[in-house]
């Protein structure tokens, strides 16, 4: 599954992104925001995350940079399941912090959740990562006023972590004819996947 915005094409990793995903993510400032990354991240760890195979209801996506030369790695960002309910997570590699690329990305996963048929996505942040929860708002989540304590494989430990939530609604503000086209095609190919 691939997905356009301005600045980034949204697509799955593949086994050759593994030596750029370790060099975009072997950070320790990055590591340590993300509950489920190892730290130190491996190149082992890029490569296993590289080849995993994804439920079809749960992609993730590697955010690449469209450029005029090859496109850079900016970061990744999908859902996945916590709790039973579906989650929205993301990173963005250190050199594109503050350039507004969680917030487009997120905006792209947001809308393919909802054509994916997910009627409600979650997220968290840990407390000492203020700047993930003003992207979570910007995407319209809204604080569930919980904080829960969540372990991060990267501290090896657990933290305090806030809690949002989003429900989906049909229409949800988003440009409609694109909307309606994207449900289109991603309709055709949920009914493939199924007949196969």
């Amino acid at each position: 599954m691939f997905a356009r915005t301005e600045r980034l094409l949204l697509r799955p990793s593949w086994p050759e992104d593994a030596q750029e995903l370790h060099r975009a993510i072997d950070d320790e400032a990055i590591v340590r925001n993300l509950a489920r990354a190892p730290w130190p991240y491996s190149v082992d760890d890029a490569r296993s995350f590289a080849t995993a195979t994804q439920p079809v209801l749960l992609p993730n996506f590697m955010l690449m940079l469209r450029t005029d030369g090859a496109p850079r790695l900016v970061g990744s960002c999908g859902l996945g399941e916590h709790n039973g309910e579906t989650e929205i997570g993301y990173w963005i590699a250190r050199p594109y912090w503050g350039l507004g690329f969680a917030t487009e990305a997120g905006r792209a996963v947001v809308r393919i959740a909802g054509a994916l048929g997910h009627k409600r996505l979650i997220a968290g942040h840990f407390t000492d990562n203020p700047a993930s929860g003003r992207v979570l708002r910007k995407l319209g989540f809204r604080s569930t006023g919980q904080v829960e304590q969540r372990h991060s494989l990267g501290r090896g430990q657990s933290v305090a972590s806030t809690l949002y939530e989003k429900e989906l609604a049909p229409t949800e503000g988003e440009d409609r004819p694109m909307r309606s086209s994207f449900e289109h095609d991603m309709s055709r190919y949920l009914s493939e996947l199924r007949a196969a």
